[in-house]
């Protein structure tokens, strides 16, 4: 770099980059107008000045510099280089892959560029070219251990998954005996975790079995390590083997459904549709039996039974598992059982209990059978729930009844006006349900999650002006719009979107709409940083895992919602277009004077406040 120039320049040159490297950008600027002065026409120099005035956001003045540098000198990979990072800083990644092309082309080993255009094919998916890039930096530089890995995960996203082991494998034949120091063993594990899961994506699962006995001592992730070991035994058929690491792991964690699940995987005792035998039943029930006398506290072992339970033994499990947390006042307990109301004869059997309970509790205090006084509150908490069963059955009038005579009883209660906002809400009577949500927020002014729940309830009413300034309550400075957009606070956004177009305002909608889809856009920029930072930390199996999440990323129903929301303003808008000002001062004029007086104020004022409120 800079090598066309006299040695005082040539040192000045450096001080450029290295400037540039370590952010200090006015001192590379004088040292950039130094040669300038003796060398106006520089093409490498003009080049880095335009790079370097972009990272002070002066990018017109970047791009004219850049390719003035450019045309005074096509043969330097220097100038090409640059002109691909100013398109990448714009995420022209495309404009961006050609100009590295071109630049190596000019210097085909130039390993700076090589990792740049990697980077940027990871980032573009061009999945064959990456393979390529990662193969030619591995060939120059075969010592450095994330060029290896880079080949083996382009290999990987290839979907080539057995050349990714071969490469990892000639990689660990590189290492020594006593590999991994001190400092690199929790990376050298989670390699190894890496090409275990890649052992068991090509179905190679007694060799990833006898990788993981081998190389147990060098994982440090126990936790990741015990549960890959029992997943690859439990599709080997080993299940005894599988079984007994899940138990170990439920002695950890008896609450983690996932294990749970495993354990009645191991037993055969699992069915995907959710359908079971008389006999599987009766096979359940024992073991969660004995898993409840284990884990007592546990309040998966005593919820999951009652998903295959059926008929009198469903309605002693779901009595049981009730009562406890009426007394304990669990505001969340609806929404737990509320995945059951999709089998209805398991919805009339809750009715029938619920029922039982709050009669019981009304008339004597204590629970059906039991002689233990139950505290006031337990009532107020019964109610609450029969309020949620028959708003979950569309039975407002039963469930507003309940709610009233709960608010009665214990008139302190937020959780009870939340939940009466949400009957009437699903009832179709939305300001009111907005005016009981802000009498919850109003309760506890320190809850963001009461205030959130009033916003959402004051947008669906369209009283959009309110709803704002109940969010700037929560939001930085007061600074509403800006501050919700950079959170990607999208279901304000959305919803916001909605109530404009239900008001006929088109053009709020759609930029409430469009920052979702904006946020998207965002996430899908956010991945470039760990296509780097990944392969460095050796992250890998979070790093490939967050690449398939990237590309499905506009399956996400928030960008369906945004995207629906705005082809509707969009097709709105071409249907009946916005009248021209021509138009409407033709209108206008046929008005009486007083009136279009009136009109003009309207519109004024109509300005202002849009001036203000974007």
């Amino acid at each position: 770099m800079g090598s066309s120039l006299p040695a005082k320049e040539a040192n000045l040159f450096k001080v450029i980059v290295k400037s540039y490297e370590t952010k200090q950008y006015k001192k590379g600027l004088k040292a950039a107008d130094s040669i300038l002065k003796k060398f106006p026409e520089h093409g490498e120099t003009l080049s880095m000045k335009g790079l370097t005035l972009n990272c002070m956001d002066r990018k017109s003045e970047a791009y004219e510099l850049v390719r003035r540098g450019l045309k005074n000198d096509l043969k330097s990979h220097v100038c090409w280089h640059v002109y691909g990072l100013l398109y990448r800083s714009d995420r022209e990644y495309r404009e961006a892959i050609k100009c590295y092309r071109n630049a190596l082309r000019i210097d085909p080993d130039n390993i700076e560029i090589l990792r740049d255009l990697s980077l940027l094919q990871a980032q573009m998916r061009d999945l064959s070219g990456f393979v390529e890039t990662r193969q030619q930096l591995l060939t120059l530089k075969p010592n450095h251990r994330m060029n290896w890995i880079g080949f083996a995960v382009s290999h990987h996203l290839s979907s080539n998954s057995s050349k990714a082991i071969e490469v990892l494998e000639a990689y660990e034949g590189t290492l020594e005996d006593d590999y991994p120091p001190e400092n690199e063993r929790y990376e050298h594990g989670e390699m190894l975790l890496y090409k275990i899961s890649l052992l068991e994506e090509c179905g190679m699962l007694d060799r990833a079995l006898q990788e993981m006995h081998k190389m147990e001592s060098k994982i440090v992730d126990k936790l990741s390590f015990r549960e890959q070991m029992a997943c690859i035994l439990l599709k080997l058929g080993r299940f005894e083997e599988a079984e007994k690491i899940y138990r170990s792991l439920l002695f950890m964690n008896p609450d983690n459904y996932k294990y749970l699940i495993a354990v009645q995987k191991c037993l055969g005792l699992y069915s995907e549709n959710g359908h079971y035998s008389a006999d599987d039943v009766e096979r359940l029930s024992a073991l969660y039996k004995s898993l409840k006398e284990e884990y007592s506290w546990s309040s998966a072992v005593k919820r999951i039974p009652l998903d295959f339970l059926e008929g009198e033994k469903f309605q002693e499990a779901a009595d049981n598992y009730v009562r406890p947390l009426l007394t304990k006042g669990v505001p969340s307990l609806f929404s737990d059982l509320s995945p059951l109301y999709e089998h209805p004869g398991k919805a009339n059997i809750l009715e029938q209990l619920f029922l039982k309970l709050e009669d019981s509790i009304r008339t004597s205090g204590c629970f059906p059978g039991s002689s233990q006084m139950e505290p006031p509150s337990t009532h107020m908490w019964t109610l609450l729930l029969v309020s949620q069963h028959y708003d979950r059955r569309s039975q407002y009038d039963i469930a507003l009844d309940k709610i009233d005579e709960a608010i009665l009883h214990t008139p302190t209660v937020i959780d009870l006006y939340s939940i009466k906002g949400n009957i009437l809400q699903h009832a179709g009577n939305f300001s009111a349900a907005a005016a009981l949500a802000d009498e919850a927020r109003s309760m506890d002014l320190a809850d963001r999650y009461l205030n959130s729940e009033c916003v959402m309830q004051m947008l669906q009413a369209d009283q959009v002006g309110l709803a704002e300034k109940t969010a700037v309550l929560f939001t930085k400075d007061g600074d509403q719009h800006n501050n919700l957009h950079d959170m990607q606070c999208m279901w304000y956004e959305l919803a916001s979107g909605e109530s404009y177009f239900r008001q006929g305002d088109l053009g709020r909608a759609l930029k409430n709409f469009l920052a979702v889809e904006k946020h998207y856009t965002d996430m899908t920029e956010d991945q470039f940083d760990f296509h780097s930072y990944c392969l460095r930390k050796m992250t890998l199996r979070a790093y490939v895992s967050m690449l398939k999440f990237q590309d499905r990323l506009h399956a996400h129903e928030y960008f369906h919602k945004a995207a629906a929301g705005a082809i509707r303003c969009y097709m709105k808008l071409h249907d009946s277009p916005l009248k021209s000002s021509a138009e409407e001062n033709d209108e206008l004029s046929k008005l009486p004077a007083a009136q279009r007086k009136k009109l003009r104020q309207k519109q004024k004022k109509a300005e202002a406040r849009a001036k203000r409120g974007g």
